[in-house]
């Protein structure tokens, strides 16, 4: 079982940073692949960034490549997803998610554990 905790968001200009982070409970941290989602009003949940579990594989959805960077501390049990030259676009709730396994992964439903999401507003 793995209970994870989002912080980081809030109200951020467009073209500044922010990093969120994801704090995870349990022993086996190191056990899991991660991921951010993302979801704005009226749309679906999207995957933003995932990161394997050793953390030497990423996927970023296109929209965000260059911008974002997804990295994990298995010491801190932690995973981080910094936001640089954040979009009006980007404001969303955003979702860390969990799951056993080695690899990338990118859909909803391969993932177990939900944190319950930090709101982040890109103003114009």
């Amino acid at each position: 079982q793995v209970q994870l905790v989002e912080s980081g968001g809030g109200l951020v200009q467009a073209g500044g940073s922010l990093r969120l982070s994801c704090a995870a409970s349990g022993r086996t941290f190191s056990n899991y692949r991660l991921a951010w989602f993302r979801q704005a009003p009226g749309k679906e949940r999207e995957v933003v960034a995932a990161i394997s579990r050793s953390g030497s594989s990423t996927y970023y959805v296109d929209s965000v490549k260059g911008r974002f960077s997804i990295s994990r501390d298995n010491a801190k049990n932690t995973v981080y997803l910094q936001m640089n030259s954040v979009k009006f676009e980007d404001t969303a709730v955003y979702y860390c998610a969990a799951a056993v396994g080695v690899l990338v992964a990118t859909t909803p439903s391969a993932y177990e554990y939900w944190g319950q999401g930090t709101q982040v507003t890109v103003s114009s």
